[in-house]
C-alpha cells in the first residue's frame, strides 16, 4: 500500500493553493472528529461501566485520527517541498 492510496489529500497538488486546501481539510476533520468522540465519551460516560470502556476507545480512535492528519500535514508540506514524490 502506498503513501498516495492512504493519504489521498495530501498528493493532490502542488501549488499553494493546494496546499493551503490540504491543510484546512485535515485540520477541519481532525477538530470534527475531536469534537464528535468528546460528545460521545460525554454521554456514554453517564453509564457507570460501559462509559468507561467507550471513553478508552473512543480515546484510542481519537489519538489514531490525531496522528493521521498530523501525518497527513507532514505530507502535505514535505509534498509541497518536493522532498516526498508521488
Amino acid at each position: 500500500m502506498t503513501l498516495q492510496k492512504l493519504f489521498p489529500v495530501s498528493f493532490r497538488d502542488r501549488s499553494v493553493t493546494g496546499l493551503v486546501v490540504a491543510i484546512v481539510i485535515y485540520v477541519v476533520v481532525g477538530a470534527i472528529a475531536g469534537i464528535l468522540l468528546g460528545l460521545v465519551g460525554t454521554i456514554a460516560g453517564w453509564i457507570p461501566v460501559v462509559g468507561t470502556i467507550v471513553g478508552v476507545v473512543l480515546g484510542i480512535v481519537g489519538a489514531v485520527v490525531d496522528i493521521y492528519c498530523l501525518i497527513g500535514l507532514a505530507l502535505s508540506i514535505l509534498y509541497f517541498l518536493k522532498v516526498v514524490d508521488k
